[in-house]
């Protein structure tokens, strides 16, 4: 089982657990996958923001 499909599953347990029962599996996959790619987009903007820092002349 890939980690997407285990955070999904997960995400879908945790919102029933609190009441959501609307949500398929797979919106909770869906979900999930676009939660990866904003974390994805957080670090490759951090990352750039520490190499901008390193490369300033001190």
């Amino acid at each position: 089982m890939s980690v997407k499909a285990m955070m999904a599953i997960i995400l879908h347990n945790q919102l029933t657990l609190h009441g959501v029962h609307s949500l398929t599996p797979s919106d909770s996959e869906k979900i999930v996958e676009h939660l990866i790619e904003q974390l994805r987009k957080v670090e490759l903007g951090l990352a750039a923001r520490e190499f901008d820092v390193r490369q300033q002349p001190k």
